[in-house]
């Protein structure tokens, strides 16, 4: 987990101080030394913040190729960097790393090379022959990657506040944060700065400043699954025991254990020495820690559990959205922050967790939802979620299409503009008529973008590495191929394939066989209608009173009385710590 930031422009080299600058605002992301890079032509400085993990005594970067004059800054981990070098006939030097593979095979192979590459990237690469600045980003956007046009000079950086911080960048207030608590796209509440896109490749040229952007890498086009499921269980399993153990890296490490499915898989094909779980006392509905104490102890790891209390929540809230850099929709943001702590005063430096089958593979009720229908997945003995499935209970009492039934299921507050319903009604036009795919899609265009951007963030901000096993590039793109049916095929036990999976790996009952998803959740929601609920009032009262008119529907939103899982009170509390945390930033 790096930072990387930097400049480019004719008279980049003017700038080494503006940059240096932009490298020391994120130094938190790369303890392990921040260094900056002037390119041989002077028209870029890159900077980097490196966190040492694949070779603790390599050098920090930017790093420079002699030969071309390329410069590359890059965050993330190739995992397959040993075998790329040597099908290309890169020389790699002991003691250098994956960086060092990706500076040469640009330099030798430019934007080409990153088809072969897998792992979780963001990088800037500058090429002086071609006087072209590339940014890039990993094809799930696992790393973050913001940039902004300006004078001519285009920079980038890890994080909005350090480009905030190059210039102004006035708030704005975009209509998906009033619908899903978070922008979507490129788009962030800053005017000005945007975020490069997962798969974005974009090439900035100095000379003329022109940019171009586009995707190199995406899901649509692959052909679906045509065998049978006897035969995709066994090249689903063989790719788990493949791709998972790849990214268990040499040194300790601790995995997010939350009990259920996901992180259980992960547990037993990485053999983490540290486990983490997270419980509330009293919140039994929330407690899977019963579980990830009996898979902690199959493997021999040692089980840390962390109890969070009413206060670390008023106490731990500013630091979480300073390091969000802005609000972002995930229910479990809580949990992770507390996770993340324990794992780093242990001295750890990578945390793995289970990122991606609920997307990949029907995992969410809501997918059950959609594909079978309200009166199923109740009948199937979800009575739980009975507030979600009475969204899809119209007046008429006639079925809701796809499209409408998914935007019902995942809007949180208004969409004035409709920009929700088309997200997701062009996901489902790309999905070619799959339905499974088109949720799949959806996901990754709406909830997706804040689950994996608070990962990196959390993680990041206490100097962490975080990794997501199931993102590896063969196994995201084997599940999407799938058939529906060996997704789900049970209205109450989604990510079918992956279940049968575990218990051909040996994993207990109460893991594979359990019909409900828990994850990280947290009764933040109930503490803000609870105890919490003078608190949460005063800091979204102050804020109402002070912030843009823009921000006004999401912040009185939260002053209404709320459900137990009613989010809209933490959401208008998260956007009400924002704007404080802001105005001091500008203040300051």
């Amino acid at each position: 987990m790096c930072g990387i930031a930097g400049l480019a422009g004719a008279d980049a080299v003017r700038h080494q101080t503006t940059v240096a600058a932009m490298g020391l605002a994120q130094h938190h992301r790369g303890p392990d030394g921040t260094r900056h890079l002037v390119s041989v032509d002077g028209r870029a400085v890159l900077s980097m913040n490196t966190l040492l993990i694949v070779d603790t005594a390599a050098d920090p970067g930017p790093y420079r190729d002699p030969a071309s004059g390329v410069v590359l800054t890059f965050n993330g981990e190739i995992y397959n960097y040993g075998q790329v070098a040597a099908a290309w006939g890169i020389p790699l030097e002991p003691g250098e790393t994956d960086a060092h593979l990706v500076l040469r095979a640009w330099a030798k192979l430019g934007p080409g090379c990153l088809a072969g590459l897998d792992g979780m990237f963001a990088l800037a690469a500058y090429d002086p022959r071609e006087g072209r600045l590339f940014l890039a980003r990993d094809r799930l956007g696992e790393k973050p990657l913001y940039w902004r046009l300006d004078g001519g000079r285009l920079a980038f950086a890890s994080e909005v506040t350090t480009l905030t911080g190059y210039g102004t960048a006035p708030l704005v207030v975009r209509p998906e944060m009033l619908s899903i608590e978070t922008p979507t796209g490129a788009d962030t509440p800053f005017q000005g700065i945007q975020l490069l896109p997962p798969a974005g490749l974009l090439a900035f040229d100095v000379a003329t400043g022109s940019l171009v952007q586009r995707t190199w890498w995406s899901l649509e086009g692959l052909e679906p699954w045509q065998g049978d499921y006897e035969t995709a269980l066994a090249r689903f399993s063989t790719l788990l025991a493949d791709r998972v153990p790849m990214r268990a890296p040499g040194s300790d490490f601790a995995l997010l254990l939350s009990g259920g499915l996901d992180s259980s898989v992960l547990a037993y094909l990485m053999r983490p020495q540290v486990c983490v779980t997270v419980r509330y006392p009293g919140q039994d509905r929330l407690d899977e820690s019963a579980t990830a104490a009996v898979v902690a102890r199959d493997i021999g790891a040692e089980l840390v559990v962390i109890e969070p209390t009413v206060q670390d929540f008023t106490r731990s809230l500013p630091e979480i959205m300073r390091a969000l850099d802005y609000p972002m929709g995930n229910a479990s943001t809580f949990s992770e922050h507390m996770a993340y702590r324990a794992v780093a005063e242990r001295g750890i430096r990578v945390v793995v967790g289970g990122l991606g089958p609920d997307e990949f593979l029907m995992g969410y009720v809501r997918h059950a939802l959609v594909l079978f229908g309200p009166g199923a997945v109740l009948g199937a003995g979800l009575d739980a979620y009975r507030p979600l499935a009475s969204k899809l209970t119209g007046s008429t009492g006639e079925p809701l299409g796809p499209a409408e039934a998914i935007v019902k299921l995942i809007l949180r507050g208004q969409d004035p503009d409709g920009r929700l319903r088309e997200l997701v009604a062009d996901a489902l036009h790309r999905a070619d008529g799959d339905l499974a795919r088109g949720l799949t899609l959806a996901d990754l265009a709406t909830a997706w973008r804040p689950l994996v951007m608070t990962s990196d963030k959390l993680a990041s901000a206490f100097a962490l590495e975080r990794r997501s096993p199931y993102l590896a590039r063969d196994l995201v793109e084997f599940a999407y191929r799938l058939p529906v049916e060996h997704k789900i095929a049970d209205p109450a036990a989604g990510k079918r394939i992956l279940r049968d999976a575990a218990k051909a790996l040996g994993l207990p009952r109460e893991v594979w066989g359990s019909r409900d998803k828990l994850g990280f959740a947290s009764p933040v929601p109930s503490w803000l209608s609870g105890p919490l609920e003078p608190w949460a009032t005063a800091q979204i009262s102050s804020a109402l009173d002070q912030a843009p008119r823009g921000l006004h529907p999401l912040l009185a939103g939260g002053l209404k009385p709320g459900g137990r899982f009613d989010r809209t009170r933490m959401q208008a509390l998260m956007a009400a710590a924002w704007f404080a945390d802001h105005t001091l930033a500008a203040a300051a």
